[in-house]
């Protein structure tokens, strides 16, 4: 049996204790908007930091989309802002 992204995002949840719907297609989005206009590394860093914020705020899935929006706009500023040879 084939295992999926699915199926370790169920059992992550199961082990961490955490009983969330995480909107998996939104959070790729971001970290592909966050890794190829800011950098690579800070894709992770940045979906951890989403994390954390949604927590200071109560959690939940309300919570992650609405620091994932506001990071993804953050992102989007950030590439348009920056010159293509990165200087």
């Amino acid at each position: 049996m084939e295992r999926t992204l699915d199926d370790w995002i169920a059992e992550v949840s199961n082990e961490l204790g955490i009983e969330l719907d995480v909107d998996v297609p939104g959070l790729l989005d971001l970290t592909r908007v966050v890794a190829h206009g800011v950098a690579r590394p800070a894709a992770p860093l940045t979906a951890f930091l989403i994390g954390y914020a949604a927590a200071q705020q109560g959690g939940g899935a309300q919570a992650v989309d609405a620091a994932t929006r506001r990071t993804v706009a953050l992102a989007e500023r950030w590439t348009a802002a920056t010159p293509p040879d990165g200087t």
